[in-house]
Parts: structure tokens; C-alpha cells; sequence
């Protein structure tokens, strides 16, 4: 049987993308599927760099849901359309877990008992897995680069990481 997939919703994408580490999620994971919708709104600027950065990285998936009537179900709930069907893709596939950011869409997984992680969670997999060495200059470039990371989840992060001063 093959494994589980894991989904990816825009955001993280977009932060991995950033900092140049798409292979953390090859590395990590093998495989990571997008719907068409998070693809579309990743390629939403920067279009032709974004196009090669999907292009360079086969393990970034694009599946298409066969039935899309769930995505409404999720936006009447007040995800929007890139969250919506992530969550439909990973209900119609019986996903691993989910990679999103947005606080809404994560209390949204908690929910529906989906597992997920964050962008923040996929770099601490990665120093602990030995793929980077310190995450801290991750996450400054990550808020450099107009993310928005609470000082409490750097802190946490940091603190998970062993990289407290």
C-alpha cells in the first residue's frame, strides 16, 4: 500500500520557496502534493521564477480533486479557496497530514482530526533530521521576507531547536 499523502497549502510553499529550501520537503517527505487551486495562487506573482522553482522540484505534486463539491462545504466554513481544497484533497485521499500556516485553517484540521504542520515545524524536522544546521537565521530571513512569525512561536522554535542564547 502506499504511504499516505502529505498536502501542501500556499503559504508554506511560498516561505520554502523564499528561503530556497523546496528539497527540504523531498528530503523530508519524498513527495508532497498541491491542489491545482494552491498551485494557481502560488504562481499568483513572480509567475515565470515560481513556474521553474515547480518545474526543478518534481516532488511537489499537482493533483486534482475528482469531486470539488467539498471545497464549498470548506468555504462556507471561511477558509478560502487554496485552504478549502487542500482539506478536500486530504479528505478524498485520506492524507498523512497537511502543511498550512494560517491560524483559521489549523484550528479548522484540529476540527476535523486532520494532523498538519507548519512551516516552522518543517524546518525543526529538518535540523533535527541533521538537513540544516540552526533555523534561527531561518526564521529571521523568513520575517525579513514578510512572514509573519509571533515572537512567541520564534522563541518556542528556538527553544525546540536547542538554539537558545
Amino acid at each position: 500500500m502506499p504511504p499516505k499523502p502529505i498536502i501542501s497549502n500556499n503559504s508554506p510553499l511560498v516561505a520554502l520557496w523564499g528561503l530556497n529550501l523546496f528539497p527540504l520537503l523531498r528530503d523530508l517527505y519524498n513527495e508532497v502534493w498541491i491542489p491545482e487551486e494552491v498551485k494557481e495562487e502560488f504562481l499568483g506573482t513572480e509567475r515565470r521564477a515560481r513556474q521553474q522553482a515547480l518545474k526543478e522540484a518534481p516532488w511537489i505534486k499537482t493533483v486534482h480533486l475528482t469531486d470539488v463539491r467539498d471545497i464549498s462545504t470548506y468555504v462556507r466554513g471561511g477558509l478560502d479557496l487554496g485552504e478549502a481544497a487542500v482539506f478536500a484533497l486530504a479528505k478524498e485521499h485520506d492524507a498523512q497530514f497537511v502543511i498550512i500556516d494560517e491560524l483559521k485553517a489549523r484550528q479548522h484540521a484540529t476540527r476535523i482530526g486532520l494532523s498538519f504542520k507548519g512551516t516552522v515545524g518543517i524546518l525543526l524536522e529538518a535540523k533535527q533530521d541533521g538537513l540544516i544546521n540552526e533555523i534561527r537565521p531561518l526564521l529571521i530571513q523568513l520575517r525579513n521576507n514578510g512572514i509573519h512569525l509571533s515572537d512567541a512561536l520564534i522563541n518556542n522554535a528556538l527553544q525546540a531547536a536547542n538554539e537558545m542564547s
